[in-house]
């Protein structure tokens, strides 16, 4: 989402040299030794054409519903999915190209992968890979080009308010046709926080060789779990110019951009906006020449090593107390230090789109039908929402909920009490939330079922 001007502190002094442009490749190149290919697109298809729909997902208009306008950037243009906008050009690359009418109005194209599960194999590496030519356009004709490719937590697709703890990678970005390439990562709360919100903790680099307008430079990210503390890496032409250690990290910061399902990529040419106008805004100008397009070849996304596979958990009771804090997997929630009754932790200031995952969970042969949880709010007036629990799949309809507000506080507990429909043996629990506005409304410690 790229909620910000990034920090002046990055422009490192650049070097701009010319070269000859590199031609485009037709196709994704073969991944390295070890490494497997998971996604791609080569971007290959008739002239004018739309890229892929079973791959990516076209964005359109000034922000998503219910989203920050703009797209949370102050970006200004329209995002159209208008082949004079986003197209193949028939070569093997997928052109997004902003343009301005006579009114001086301008559109552009963003497209983001239907996929939202990248992630590295448990103790592997994940690499997202772009083969880009920015826009070539430099000065005063490329105040307020912004192009971008990225990676989104999968949580935010129908949240987009827990941004950025569901973490973002920038893996390129560029502006007003500067021949630097910045890597950014978001993490944690904003503003502040261990990612310095809204900057972000970034750095930069000229492009080796040709300027990154002129030719096309292969730009990649890796999130590497084999090693302890786990790194993520930034990469221009193979050369590593920006890298980050979990170690820097909160526990609770790292695991709620890590733990959740994984990551979807962005690709997109905006104008205007909070990271241009840092520089030199406000932009665009009068001056700001329309129609140059920013040139993709190829995206690939491929993992290395991990692949052990992990035996499912022993199931678990339901009629225990099943500790909130004791999830598979989650999205969106925190962790912190109870004072309720036992002690542990709970799930912290949980909001709409929110959930967690608990697997294995045994009911048995009799019939369950009650579900009780243990929560606490400290919720404004007028803040409400549910607390549902759903069976094997997110998308599986709820089997029970209760409504839940303001308790006194946000360690204030009370045990609610639910029916639920009739349930016998093992099963995945989701816990799910679900609101009809995005300020945080519950804190969950335990829960558990009852015949």
């Amino acid at each position: 989402m790229r909620i910000r001007p990034l920090a002046l502190a990055l422009i490192a002094p650049l070097l701009a040299v010319a070269t000859l442009g590199v031609a485009a490749q037709a196709d994704v190149p073969t991944p390295p030794a070890g490494w497997s290919t998971m996604w791609s697109d080569d971007f290959n298809g008739p002239n004018g054409s739309l890229p892929s729909s079973t791959n990516w997902i076209v964005d359109t208009g000034h922000g998503y519903p219910g989203g920050p306008g703009n797209w949370g950037t102050g970006e200004i243009q329209n995002y159209t999915n208008s082949p004079d906008n986003l197209s193949l050009d028939g070569t093997g690359n997928l052109r997004i190209t902003p343009r301005r009418d006579a009114a001086g109005n301008w559109t552009s194209a963003r497209i983001e992968s239907q996929r939202a599960d990248f992630k590295p194999p448990a103790g592997g590496v994940l690499a997202i890979e772009s083969r880009i030519q920015m826009p070539n356009v430099t000065g005063d004709a490329a105040l307020g080009y912004w192009p971008a490719f990225w990676a989104l937590g999968s949580p935010y697709r129908g949240n987009y308010w827990n941004w950025p703890g569901i973490g973002e990678f920038d893996i390129m970005e560029n502006v007003n046709g500067i021949n630097s390439v910045w890597g950014v990562l978001h993490c944690g709360v904003n503003p502040g926080g261990a990612c310095n919100e809204t900057t972000g903790l970034g750095a930069n680099r000229a492009c080796p060789g040709s300027t990154c307008q002129s030719a096309f430079h292969t730009y990649r990210f890796e999130w590497d779990t084999s090693v302890s503390p786990n790194q993520l890496r930034w990469y221009v032409d193979g050369q590593q110019f920006h890298s980050l250690s979990q170690s820097q990290f909160p526990a609770d910061t790292w695991a709620n951009m890590t733990s959740h399902a994984g990551y979807f990529v962005l690709l997109n040419l905006a104008i205007g906006g909070a990271f241009p106008d840092a520089l030199n805004g406000p932009t665009p100008r009068a001056s700001t020449v329309p129609d140059k397009p920013m040139v993709v070849d190829y995206v690939a996304v491929s993992t290395k090593g991990g692949g052990t596979t992990t035996p499912p958990p022993p199931s678990s009771s339901a009629y225990s107390t099943l500790q909130a804090e004791s999830y598979s997997q989650q999205s969106g929630t925190g962790l912190e230090t109870t004072t309720d009754t036992g002690g542990g932790q709970n799930l912290m200031q949980v909001g709409n789109g929110d959930w967690a995952l608990y697997r294995g969970i045994d009911f048995g042969s009799t019939p369950a039908t009650q579900f009780v949880a243990r929560v606490a709010s400290g919720a404004a007036g007028g803040v409400s929402g549910l607390v549902e629990v759903r069976l094997d799949s997110r998308s599986n309809p709820p089997i029970g909920s209760f409504a839940i507000a303001n308790t006194g506080g946000w360690q204030s507990w009370r045990t609610v009490p639910a029916n639920m429909s009739a349930v016998t043996g093992v099963h995945d629990v989701y816990v799910t939330f679900t609101s009809g506005q995005p300020a945080d409304f519950v804190n969950l410690n335990w829960f558990t079922f009852a015949h």
